[in-house]
C-alpha cells in the first residue's frame, strides 16, 4: 500500500505533530489522577499554564503576524474585551467567551479591511 502525495503531509503532521504531544497528556492524565486539587503543586502548575496562555494571548494581540497584523490593535482589543465579558456574563463559560472574542474580531476585521 502506498501513500498518494496529497497524503504525506497529514500523516507526517499526525506523527510528528500530534502524537508526541498526546504522551504526555495521556502521562499526565494517568500521573495525576490521584492528586489532590488543591495541593500546592497543582495549584502552581495551574498558575504556570494560566500565565502561558495569558503570554501566548498577549503576544497575539500586541506583536501579531500574517493576516492577524492587518487588523488595528483597537479591534483586536475590543474582540479581547468583549470575549472577557461574555465569558464573564455566561457563567464563565469559556465557549460561549471565545465564540464572542472570535465573532468580534472576524466583523472588525471584515469592517476594516473591506
Amino acid at each position: 500500500m502506498t501513500l498518494s502525495a496529497e497524503l504525506w503531509p497529514y500523516l507526517l503532521l499526525i506523527v510528528v505533530g500530534f502524537l508526541p504531544n498526546e504522551v504526555w497528556r495521556m502521562l499526565g492524565l494517568v500521573l495525576g489522577r490521584g492528586l489532590n486539587e488543591d495541593s500546592e503543586f497543582v495549584l502552581l502548575a495551574r498558575a504556570v499554564a494560566t500565565a502561558i496562555i495569558a503570554g501566548v494571548v498577549a503576544k497575539l494581540i500586541l506583536f501579531p503576524s500574517g493576516e492577524l497584523a492587518s487588523i488595528p490593535l483597537s479591534v483586536r482589543g475590543g474582540a479581547t474585551v468583549i470575549g472577557f465579558a461574555v465569558f464573564m456574563l455566561a457563567r464563565r463559560s469559556m465557549l460561549a467567551g471565545m465564540v464572542a472574542a472570535e465573532a468580534a474580531l472576524f466583523a472588525g476585521g471584515y469592517w476594516f479591511t473591506h
